[in-house]
């Protein structure tokens, strides 16, 4: 584990206008405005409906630790990156010593990685370009680039951030990602990831925070609103459909 807690407070500043996004979105209140989010499992799964805050949470977390905001790798800095969010500049964390180091010392000291949806093929050319993967992202399938990071870079202690990374994954494709996230959890490293996949926040020993108009609030995977629609959508597709394509 690297980063016990994450946390942030609002400074006085017209710039932080409470009354506008994101400081609106219930989940970025209860993290500014209470204990803050607590990572109690090397590896976290943010869920929650589209627009729920968990992927703005997740950008803001990587944001925090030093992740370029673009994407990639960490101790990488890309002509393409972005300035970072107003969330992300507030998050503060506590972390172990392992993370404070990680988090407080130069840019080159920080290990692991940032998935992006909206700039993951951009940030893995630039990837490619730079330190290597072991295939090239515009000779293979959008699925194939993702898990040519997951297999070339997702191997040291660090903080791996990853939103929605199951957006170009087959199911075989999604266990293997399973499998990676597994190890990186024994080896010591940290993982956080937003995702709407049954099959991801299924690993065994993860903590599972759910993100919606409550706030977060951590659950089990049994008791997840993903859960229970996809059973009953695999157990009678028409219990659905019959009410949009009919």
């Amino acid at each position: 584990m690297l980063i016990e807690r994450a946390y942030g407070h609002l400074p006085d500043s017209d710039e932080f206008d409470r009354s506008r996004w994101p400081w609106t979105v219930p989940c970025v209140r209860q993290l500014l405005d209470t204990d803050g989010l607590r990572f109690t499992a090397p590896v976290t799964f943010l869920v929650g409906e589209n627009g729920s805050g968990k992927s703005t949470l997740v950008e803001a977390l990587a944001e925090a630790y030093g992740l370029d905001s673009y994407g990639g790798s960490a101790g990488y800095k890309y002509a393409s990156s972005r300035t970072p969010s107003p969330l992300g500049r507030v998050v503060r964390f506590d972390a172990t010593t392992e993370g404070r180091r990680m988090v407080r010392g130069p840019r080159v000291r920080r290990k692991g990685f940032f998935l992006r949806a909206e700039t993951a093929l951009e940030a893995l050319r630039s990837e490619e370009a730079g330190k290597g993967l072991s295939v090239r992202v515009d000779h293979v399938s959008h699925g194939e680039g993702f898990l040519a990071a997951f297999r070339d870079k997702f191997h040291q202690r660090g903080l791996y951030v990853l939103d929605e990374p199951e957006s170009a994954l087959s199911f075989t494709s999604c266990l293997e990602l399973v499998g990676i996230l597994a190890q990186l959890g024994r080896t010591g490293a940290q993982v956080v990831c937003a995702t709407h996949s049954p099959l991801l926040t299924a690993l065994p020993g993860a903590e599972i925070v759910e993100v919606g108009e409550h706030g977060m609030r951590t659950v089990e995977w049994k008791d997840l609103a993903i859960v229970d629609h996809w059973r009953r959508y695999l157990a009678d597709p028409n219990a659905y459909l019959r009410h949009i394509a009919g």
